[in-house]
């Protein structure tokens, strides 16, 4: 195995768990501020998880597509999550 394989099952493991635990935790705490925080961190986890597993398509697209890709993912990730806090604290 190499270290690249290596790393990606260690990320693969731990986005598994957060999405695992916060999507219990959007069944106990539907509803309200916290069960918006709850969906904002589930849909920017799945972003970057997206963004990281791209990776995957390297065998039918082009390494500069794919870091542009990767980089949309990223920066959708993180845009939706600073405009959905954005949203929360103003509520």
């Amino acid at each position: 195995m190499t270290a690249q394989m290596i790393i990606s099952v260690f990320t693969l493991v731990i986005y598994l768990i957060i999405i695992f635990v916060f999507n219990n935790a959007r069944i106990k705490y539907a509803g309200g501020k916290v069960g918006t925080v709850i969906n904002l961190i589930l849909v920017t986890v799945c972003l970057l998880f997206v963004a990281d597993y791209v990776v995957i398509f390297q065998s039918f697209v082009g390494v500069e597509i794919l870091d542009t890709i990767r980089a949309l993912f990223r920066t959708a990730a993180l845009s939706f999550l600073a405009y959905g806090g954005a949203k929360v604290a103003d509520s």
